[in-house]
């Protein structure tokens, strides 16, 4: 059952635990023992790492034309996701966003605090998105200049249409952003197949790198004509494109470390097979932990229709016994850290598909999940009937 190297994972042993989250993740050890070496921002060793960042990005994301271009953006990727409104954006342009969860909510707050015009489409917890309701929007608000779209939602686990999503958009002359963040690597977001202007992703996310930087892949003369756009001087992403075109430098100190992380994680990637084998071994992590979980009582929050490969929403069980803050430090002590839900109406928990794992591994979470159960006496892990009829009402 596994598909990667005993020496790919972290040591129980010495208290490092998986982490089954939707990044941070657990990372292998060649990731980390590259951030063993100091380099200079400024030297021409870096700003070769940069453009070596940059060309593999764009390649992965399948431009072959020359007609897009990878910006990395210092920080997180709510960071990334705020420069991208913000420079692609006009100031008097008005954004449709697309919501399901915590993140397009995000979204939309984000265009709050910019104080530029917004619209809402709010699906909740259980349900994504479509092409008809983005182009019923559309055709009733001409103002609208640009969709912003969640690629997978991990608060709920939503792998989101985004094909059906594009389409709608551009059969009415509207542009398209796509915050990718958590799906971009292991789910095909081909910009022959897909069309958007730009999206952003994170390196501590589906390439399994570590934390301190996300990237913007933009239609560059969509980038070119948004110059002035930008409502910061630190998140301006074409500003930060026009310096790195200039002296092949990073405006303000790059995360250095984490950049030749990411340059050995990309590696690995390639070496697994690209988007494609690394969707594959998620998607065998998700069916391995998904069958043992349900095998032990515990339901889904949503159909397997609209289940990813990248983290997995369980509701809680409604035994009185079980309580989410023992079941995690169960959880913890044994060697696996998961994720509280984000959930608005029910109680709820996640468990990350994606990082330095395989279907082993997921084998043994199960594992530990039935014996975290027993420990507390929980006799069932079935939700309450009151969280499956609110996911009936919610998804009708």
């Amino acid at each position: 059952m596994s598909s990667l190297p005993n020496d790919a994972f972290p040591n129980p042993a010495k208290g490092e635990p998986f982490l089954l989250t939707p990044g941070p993740l657990t990372t292998a050890f060649s990731v980390k023992e590259a951030m063993l070496r100091d380099w200079g921002s400024w030297d021409g060793d870096f700003r070769a790492m940069t453009r070596s960042l940059c060309d593999q990005l764009v390649a992965l994301a399948g431009d072959r034309n020359g007609e897009f271009v990878c910006v990395p953006m210092q920080g997180s990727g709510s960071y990334c996701v705020e420069a991208m409104l913000g420079t692609f954006v006009p100031r008097d342009g008005k954004v449709l966003v697309l919501a399901n969860g915590a993140y397009g909510l995000r979204a939309a707050e984000t265009m709050r605090y910019l104080g530029r015009a917004y619209t809402l489409i709010d699906k909740g917890d259980y349900m994504p998105p479509r092409g008809d309701e983005v182009a019923a929007a559309l055709a009733a608000d001409p103002a609208i200049t640009h969709v912003i779209a969640i690629h997978c939602e991990t608060s709920s686990g939503i792998l989101n249409p985004v094909a059906e999503i594009s389409e709608a958009t551009y059969a009415a002359g509207r542009k398209l952003l796509v915050d990718s963040m958590s799906a971009f690597g292991a789910i095909d977001l081909d910009v022959n197949h897909i069309r958007f202007e730009a999206m952003v992703s994170s390196a501590n996310k589906c390439i399994e790198g570590v934390p301190g930087f996300g990237f913007v892949i933009a239609r560059k003369s969509e980038l070119e004509a948004a110059k002035g756009n930008c409502h910061s001087l630190s998140l301006d992403i074409h500003a930060q494109w026009a310096n790195l075109v200039k002296s092949g430098q990073w405006r303000y100190t790059p995360p250095t470390h984490v950049v030749a992380a990411f340059l050995e994680a990309l590696r690995l990637h390639e070496a697994e097979g690209g988007v494609a084998g690394r969707g594959a071994r998620y998607t065998a992590n998700r069916d391995v932990m998904v069958a043992g979980m349900r095998e032990l009582g515990f339901e889904t929050l949503l159909k397997d229709r609209w289940l990813s490969p990248i983290i997995v929403t369980f509701f809680c069980p409604a035994d009185p016994n079980f309580v989410f803050a023992e079941f995690y430090e169960r959880m913890k002590a044994k060697g696996f850290i998961i994720y509280p839900g984000k959930l608005t109406v029910v109680d709820s928990f996640r468990i990350g598909c994606i990082g330095r794992m395989d279907a082993a591994i997921m084998a043994r979470v199960v594992q530990a999940a039935k014996e975290a159960l027993a420990e507390m006496n929980v006799a069932s892990a079935a939700p309450p009937p009151a969280a499956i009829a609110e996911r009936a009402k919610l998804a009708a």
